[in-house]
C-alpha cells in the first residue's frame, strides 16, 4: 500500500539533462522530464533510482524505473533492465539528486510551530504538562500522552495509545494500541555522510518512521527515520530500552528485541526474530523468520529462516557451543 509522506516538500519536475549536469554524467537527452528519487522496490517509470550492489539484483529486475545511477562496474547489469547512469560515487550522488528535490531535508529544522495550546483541541485523550505538539497533527481518541513531550508537525498517531514523558516524535506515522516510554527521540534524521577532507558530505533523509498497530517502544529508544525508504517497527513487535534502529531498517511482526540492541540501516528484520541484550546487526543483511540471535553476539552475515545464532562473527548455535568446549 503506498503511503504518502506528508512531512518534506518536494520542488518541480526536473529535466534529465539537468539532473545530469548536476551529477556530471554525459546525457543528450533534452525532453525526459523526472518528477523524483526513489528506491529500486518503489520506483515509478519516471523516477531516477540507484544500484550499488548485487545483493539488490532481484530489486533491479523488478524496478520501474527507467534510469538507474550506477557506477562503471556495473553498467552491463543495469542496462539489462533499466539506462545506466554512471557516476563515480553512487551514493554521494544519490544525496546530491535528493538535496535538488527536497532541498530542505539535509538538516532537521526546528518546528516552530509548536505550541501547548494546540493540544487543547484535541478531544478524548489526556495529556500531561508541558506537551508542544505543531501544525497538522492527527491525535486518535483515548490516547495519553506525558509530560514535556514534543510531538511535531504532520505526525499521525492512532487511537489507545501511551506517549509517555520526555518524548520527541517528528516524520512519523504511529499506529493504533502503541506504546513508547519515556525519553525516546523517533523519526530524527540518520547518521548518514560521505567523509572528505575539508568538509563532510552530509546525507539528507526524506524517509519516514512507520511504527505499526500494537508495537512497544522501550525507554530512550532511537529510531531514525529513513533516508528514501522508510524504517518501519512491525505489528506486535516490542523493543525493550535503549534500542538504535537506524534508518531504513524494516522490523517484522511479532518480533522481540531487548536492552541495547543495535541495527546498522538498511537491514531486513524478519517476522517472529528475537535478539538478545548487546547484540549489533550490521547493515544491509537480511535476517530470516523465526531466528534467534544470542545476546552479545555480532552479525555481520545474512541469516536464513528457524535459525539460532550465538557469538561474534555470530555463527549456529551448534558450532558455537561446539567451538567453545575445551
Amino acid at each position: 500500500m503506498k503511503i504518502n509522506n506528508p512531512f518534506f516538500k518536494k520542488i518541480n519536475e526536473k529535466k534529465l539533462l539537468n539532473i545530469c549536469k548536476a551529477l556530471n554524467v554525459k546525457n543528450s537527452n533534452k525532453k525526459t522530464k523526472i518528477i523524483g528519487i526513489n528506491d529500486l522496490k518503489n520506483a515509478k517509470k519516471n523516477e531516477i533510482s540507484f544500484f550499488n550492489s548485487l545483493k539488490y539484483l532481484y530489486l533491479l529486475k523488478n524496478t520501474k524505473a527507467k534510469f538507474v545511477i550506477t557506477n562503471i562496474r556495473y553498467k552491463n547489469v543495469v542496462n539489462k533492465y533499466s539506462t545506466a547512469l554512471i557516476v563515480d560515487n553512487v551514493l554521494k550522488s544519490v544525496g546530491i539528486l535528493t538535496s535538488l528535490f527536497y532541498p530542505n531535508a539535509l538538516n532537521d529544522l526546528i518546528d516552530f510551530e509548536l505550541d501547548e495550546k494546540n493540544i487543547k483541541k484535541y478531544k478524548n485523550i489526556k495529556y500531561g504538562k508541558n506537551v508542544l505538539v505543531g501544525k497538522n497533527v492527527k491525535i486518535g481518541k483515548n490516547t495519553s500522552i506525558g509530560h514535556n513531550t514534543i510531538i511535531e508537525s504532520n505526525v499521525v498517531i492512532g487511537s489507545n495509545c501511551s506517549i509517555g514523558n520526555n518524548i520527541i516524535i517528528k516524520n512519523s506515522l504511529i499506529g493504533k494500541n502503541v506504546t513508547i516510554l519515556d525519553g525516546s527521540v523517533i523519526g530524527k534524521k540518520g547518521f548518514g555522510f560521505f567523509p572528505d577532507n575539508k568538509i563532510n558530505f552530509r546525507y539528507p533523509h526524506v524517509g519516514m518512521v512507520i511504527i505499526k498497530d500494537n508495537a512497544e517502544i522501550g525507554s530512550n529508544n532511537t529510531i531514525d527515520r529513513g533516508s528514501i525508504s522508510n524504517t518501519v517497527i512491525g505489528n506486535n513487535t516490542f523493543l525493550d530500552n535503549q534500542v538504535h534502529v537506524a534508518h531504513n531498517v524494516n522490523i517484522g511482526s511479532n518480533c522481540i528485541i531487548t536492552a541495547q540492541v543495535g541495527f546498522a540501516g538498511s537491514s531486513f528484520i524478519g517476522n517472529k526474530v528475537s535478539i538478545g541484550g548487546q547484540a549489533g546487526i550490521s547493515g544491509h543483511l537480511k535476517i530470516g523468520n523465526n531466528v534467534q540471535i544470542g545476546g552479545g553476539s555480532g552479525v555481520i552475515n545474512n541469516i536464513p529462516d528457524n535459525t539460532k545464532v550465538m557469538g561474534y562473527p555470530a555463527k549456529s548455535l551448534r558450532e558455537f557451543i561446539k567451538d567453545k568446549r575445551w
